[in-house]
C-alpha cells in the first residue's frame, strides 16, 4: 500500500501541491495500536515545505487516495493521515501469501556470498551448554541470510592446536590408567565418548596443576627458593606482604596472584609448553600422539552435532591455519607493519588507533590465537575469492580479540578485511553461575539435549494426545518437542544479551516457548485434515479478527528482512509467538466448520493453512521441525 501511495502522490504532484515535491517528503510508519488504522502518513514534511495547516494539506491527500480500490478510509489526526486498506485490499494480500508457499524467502542464492561461522570448539573438551547459543545462532542466521536470498557458506574453525591440547594429551600420558592389558584409556575401551575423555584429562591436568602450584606456595611460606629466580622471589614477598590488612575481595585477589606466579613455575606447565614447541616443530611421536586424540575427538563432536540438528559446509583447522598466519607476520615483519622486541616476540602497535600493542608469535616463535585468526581469514578469501563478507560467531568477551584481528587485516593491505563481522552474543547462565570448564563443572551439550527430550517425553505422555501413534513415532514427537523447545528457549532472546537457561521452561506449553509454536502447528494440520478443501471467492467480507491475522502474516517479509540485518534469529522467534496468539484469538472467536457460507469457511481454511506455512517455514530457519500431530 506503501508504494501504491507513494506512486499516486508523485504522480499528482502539480494538481494535489501546486509545484513539484520531495521524495523525502512522503513518510509511512505504522499506525499507533490505539488509533484506527493500517498505515499513517506524516503529514508535518509538506506542512513545512508548504506553509499550510495538517488539516488542509491532509483533506487535500484523503480525498486523492481515496480513489484508491486498495484504501477503504481515512481520518486525520493532528500531523498525521491514518489510512485504513480496504476489505479488497486484504483479500489481494491474503491471494498472494497463499500463492507462495515460502512466502517473505528471496530468490535462493539471488544475494552475494556470505560465510557464517559457529561452533569453533577446542579439542581439549567436549561441547557444552554454550556451545549450544552458539551453535543454534550460528546455524539460524546462515538460514536466515540463506531466507534473504544470499549464497551462504557454513564454517567453523576447528581450535585443535595450542597449550590447551597439550595440557589434555600431557595429563593423558602421566595420569590415565594401564588396564590389564596394558593398554591406557581410549574411547574403544572405555565406551567414552572421544570429546568426553579427553576433557576428562584437561580436568584432570588442572587438578594435579593447581596441586603442584600450592605445594610451591606452601614451600615458599616456609622459605624454600632453591631453583626460583629472585624475581619471583621478590615478587612472591611483595604480593605475601601486601596480604596484611586487606578484606577478603582483596585478599581472595592477592591470592590469586600468588597461584599464579606459583602456576608459571611448576613442571606441568613447562612439560606442557615444551610439547607445544615440538608440536609446532613436526616432532613424529608427539604429532601422531596428536592426530590421534583428536580423531577421538572428532567423532564426539559429529554425534553431538547430528543431535543439534546444524551441520557444515566448510572445516577449517588451526593446526593448518596458523602456519599462514606466521607466513603473514613475517611478511609484515619485513613491511614494517610487526615489530620484534628484544626477547625476540612479535607486536604490532595499535596505540595510535586507540587500542594497545598486540602480540602476534611469541619469543619462542609459537603462535597465538591473533596469529591463526589471521592465517584463517586469508585462506579463507583465498578459497572463496567472491565471498562478500565473513560473520563470527563468538562469545561477547572476545569483542576486542574481532576489533585488533579485523584493524591488523586492514593494516596489513586486504579490503576484504571491512567486511568481516563479529556476531557478539552473551554469556548462557545457570542458577549456580558461570560455567568454568577446567573444573569440570560445565553442562555437557549431550548431556543437557538427552535431559530435555526425557522431560518432553514426561510431559508428554502425562498431556496424552499420542493415540494411534507408535512407540518410535511417540521417540521422535518427543525428540522434536524438546530440540525444538530448547533452541527456541535459546534464540528468542536477543543475541546481545546474557541470558539465564531454564530447562523445565523451555518444554512449557504455554508461553513463549518452543512447544507454544509446535503445538499451533499441529493443531492447524489437525483441522485442515478434516477439511474438504480451502480457497479464496471474490466478495467476502473479512471480520476485524481475519483483517489483523493477515496483517500479521503479511509481515513476514519484512521480519526476515529485518533479522539478516540485524543478525537475530530471536526478532523470528519473536515474530512467531505474536502469530501464533494471533491465529488462537482467531481460532477461539471466529468459527470455521459451524459456518453457513461455504465461501468464508474455505477463507478460513486458507487463513489457517498459510499460518502454518508461515509457522513451518520460519521455525525452518531458527533449525527447529514442527509436528502435524501433539
Amino acid at each position: 500500500m506503501e508504494k501504491l501511495i507513494n506512486d499516486l502522490l508523485l504522480s499528482k504532484q502539480k494538481e494535489l501541491f501546486g509545484k513539484e515535491i520531495d521524495q523525502d517528503w512522503i513518510q509511512f510508519q505504522k499506525t499507533r495500536k490505539d488509533m484506527k488504522g493500517d498505515l499513517t502518513l506524516v503529514l508535518f514534511p509538506f506542512v513545512k515545505a508548504m506553509g499550510v495547516s495538517p488539516k488542509e494539506i491532509g483533506q487535500k491527500i484523503a480525498d486523492e487516495i481515496q480513489n484508491l480500490a486498495e484504501v477503504g478510509s481515512s481520518e486525520i489526526i493532528g500531523g498525521f493521515l491514518n489510512i485504513s486498506a480496504s476489505q479488497s485490499y486484504w483479500l489481494g494480500v491474503l491471494s498472494q501469501i497463499n500463492a507462495d508457499t515460502k512466502f517473505g524467502f528471496q530468490e535462493p542464492k539471488s544475494k552475494s556470498t556470505v560465510m557464517v561461522e559457529y561452533s569453533s570448539p577446542n579439542t581439549n573438551k567436549p561441547l557444552h551448554l554454550g556451545h549450544l547459543r552458539n551453535n543454534f545462532l550460528g546455524y539460524s542466521v546462515a538460514e536466515i541470510l540463506k531466507a534473504q536470498g544470499h549464497d551462504v557458506i557454513k564454517t567453523q574453525i576447528i581450535n585443535d592446536r595450542g597449550i590447551h591440547i597439550c595440557k589434555s594429551m600431557l595429563a593423558w600420558e602421566k595420569f590415565s590408567p594401564i588396564n590389564e592389558k596394558g593398554e591406557r584409556e581410549t574411547p574403544a575401551n572405555t565406551g567414552l565418548k572421544g570429546d568426553k575423555l579427553v576433557g576428562k584429562y584437561y580436568v584432570e591436568f588442572d587438578k594435579n596443576f593447581v596441586k603442584e602450584a600450592k605445594e610451591i606456595i606452601s614451600g615458599w611460606e616456609n622459605g624454600d627458593f632453591d631453583g626460583y629466580s629472585d624475581e619471583v622471589k621478590s615478587e612472591f614477598e611483595r604480593l605475601f606482604k601486601a596480604k596484611d590488612g586487606k578484606d577478603e575481595k582483596a585478599l581472595k585477589g592477592l591470592e590469586g596472584k600468588i597461584l599464579d606466579l606459583a602456576k608459571n613455575q611448576t613442571t606441568l606447565l613447562l612439560e606442557a609448553k615444551e610439547m607445544l614447541v615440538k608440536w609446532e616443530a613436526k616432532d613424529p611421536q608427539i604429532y601422531l600422539f596428536w592426530s590421534t586424540m583428536n580423531s577421538w575427538v572428532y567423532k564426539g563432536f559429529d554425534v553431538t552435532y547430528e543431535k543439534m540438528g546444524v551441520d557444515f559446509d566448510k572445516l577449517y583447522y588451526e593446526s593448518d591455519t596458523f602456519i599462514i598466519g606466521k607466513d603473514l607476520v613475517i611478511d609484515g615483519l619485513k613491511k614494517g607493519i610487526f615489530f620484534k622486541k628484544d626477547d625476540g616476540s612479535v607486536w604490532i602497535d595499535l596505540t595510535a588507533d586507540g587500542l594497545d600493542e598486540k602480540l602476534v608469535l611469541r619469543s619462542d616463535g609459537t603462535a597465538v590465537y591473533m596469529t591463526q585468526d589471521m592465517g584463517t581469514a586469508y585462506d579463507r578469501y583465498r578459497d572463496y575469492p567472491n565471498l562478500d563478507g565473513i560473520i563470527y560467531t563468538v562469545g561477547n568477551e572476545q569483542d576486542y580479540h574481532f576489533q585488533v584481528l579485523f584493524l591488523v587485516l586492514a593494516k596489513l593491505g586486504y579490503s576484504w578485511a571491512k567486511n568481516c563481522q563479529h556476531l557478539s552474543y552473551g554469556m548462557v547462565d545457570l542458577p549456580t553461575g558461570k560455567m568454568k570448564s577446567r573444573e569440570g563443572t560445565v553442562v555437557d551439550a549431550d548431556d543437557l539435549i538427552d535431559e530435555i527430550v526425557d522431560k518432553a517425553k514426561e510431559a508428554t505422555m502425562e498431556r496424552g494426545h499420542i493415540e494411534g501413534m507408535s512407540e518410535d513415532e511417540v521417540t521422535e514427537l518427543c525428540k522434536t518437542i524438546g530440540l525444538g523447545g530448547l533452541k527456541y528457549y535459546l534464540l528468542k532472546v536477543d543475541p546481545k544479551k546474557r541470558m539465564m537457561f531454564n530447562p523445565e521452561e523451555s518444554i512449557e506449553l504455554n508461553g513463549n516457548t518452543g512447544p507454544f509454536i509446535q503445538y499451533a502447528h499441529a493443531r492447524i494440520q489437525s483441522l485442515l485434515s478434516k477439511a474438504r478443501g480451502e480457497e479464496l471467492a471474490a466478495g467476502i467480507t473479512l471480520l476485524p479478527e481475519e483483517i489483523e491475522l493477515i496483517k500479521q502474516m503479511n509481515e513476514a517479509p519484512k521480519v526476515l528482512e529485518e533479522a539478516a540485518i540485524n543478525l537475530s534469529p530471536a526478532i523470528v522467534a519473536n515474530y512467531l509467538f505474536e502469530l501464533v496468539k494471533n491465529f488462537n484469538h482467531f481460532y477461539q472467536n471466529v468459527s470455521i466448520f459451524n459456518e453457513g457460507d461455504v465461501n468464508l469457511q474455505k477463507m478460513r481454511l486458507v487463513l489457517a493453512k498459510n499460518t502454518a506455512a508461515i509457522i513451518k517455514n520460519f521455525c525452518s530457519v531458527l533449525g527447529i521441525s514442527v509436528p502435524n500431530k501433539m
